[in-house]
């Protein structure tokens, strides 16, 4: 699975040779840890300012591996061996002054 965020549609285009895209910017599929690799690697060239991130099956604990590239809104991090998913702070609003006079 490789999810992408704000990336040239030309990258899309090239993913979808080998993955199926059943939304925007998420692909599915299961190729050789060789064309994986190489799919990475043509993500992140291809990334300019976005995002990628790759997970695939493993004999590991939880069953998968997985690598991000560039600044997602959620981060993958890895605490003791398994991975968590970190979303970014909530900004907070300001009140607005209603006080009358």
């Amino acid at each position: 699975m490789m999810i992408l965020k704000k990336v040239p549609a030309s990258l899309r285009g090239e993913l979808s040779r080998w993955l199926i895209e059943p939304e925007t910017g998420v692909f599915l599929g299961n190729p050789s840890a060789r064309v994986r690799d190489e799919l990475w690697q043509v993500a992140t060239k291809k990334c300019k300012n976005g995002s990628v991130v790759q997970i695939w099956t493993s004999r590991s604990p939880q069953g998968y591996k997985y690598r991000t590239y560039g600044e997602p809104k959620k981060r993958l991090q890895d605490y003791e061996g398994i991975a968590l998913v970190q979303r970014p702070p909530k900004k907070r609003r300001r009140k607005k002054n209603t006080s009358s006079s």
